[in-house]
């Protein structure tokens, strides 16, 4: 993916032409999934020449990741998000509640089964939504990890394992009911589960399990 100095006098309007890109394809993608998007349809549906396409992305692959990083951030723009300055179980709380509901979006959704049903048929797909996406926001939690007390940093022995509890205890069985059509709890139902799956990673952590 390609980027442009921001003192480089064309910088916006490059910018603005891969926001339109984005847009185009992450339609294209949602409609007809990876193999059934073409960058010829996604460059006429944006306005813009397969050249300048191509001038922002290096392949297709390219452009669906791009597609996958910028539709799956929940605050495009902001550098940190505030919970990273909380307590741990407050922070936990609020990075669960925000990232629930997010996550069982419809939008979300959509995208989710596009890569589950992508991934058999193009692996290095899933494998860079892996390391791209999730693998960047198991980051962010491991980040969080390292501001938190030592009496309690020192007591996780695997950051990485420990993200991964925390998205697990989270999740559960919620995304996978409403990847099949069941229903999704609300607001107030999730950011109990937010808290219960905070609580109980703190738990696991005091009892040296992770």
């Amino acid at each position: 993916m390609r980027t442009w100095a921001a003192d480089d006098p064309k910088a916006g309007l490059m910018e603005r032409k891969r926001e339109v890109i984005l847009k185009a394809a992450l339609e294209a993608f949602l409609e007809d999934g990876y193999a059934g998007s073409s960058v010829n349809r996604i460059a006429e549906s944006a306005g813009v020449s397969i050249k300048t396409l191509y001038r922002h992305f290096d392949n297709k692959d390219d452009l669906f990741v791009a597609v996958i990083q910028t539709a799956c951030v929940a605050n495009p723009g902001a550098e940190e998000p505030p919970w990273l300055d909380l307590p741990p179980l407050e922070g936990l709380t609020q990075a669960g509640g925000h990232h629930l509901p997010f996550v069982l979006s419809a939008e979300q959704l959509a995208l989710y089964r596009v890569v589950t049903r992508e991934a058999p048929r193009f692996p290095e797909l899933g494998k860079r939504y892996r390391s791209d996406v999730i693998g960047n926001q198991l980051a962010q939690l491991t980040r969080y990890f390292d501001r938190w007390p030592d009496s309690l940093r020192t007591k996780i022995r695997d950051p990485l394992r420990g993200a991964r509890t925390f998205a697990a205890l989270l999740q559960a069985d919620l995304v996978e009911t409403a990847l099949l059509g069941g229903p999704t709890p609300g607001p107030d139902e999730l950011w109990t589960r937010a808290h219960d799956a905070a609580a109980g990673l703190l738990a696991l952590i005091e009892a040296d399990l992770i």
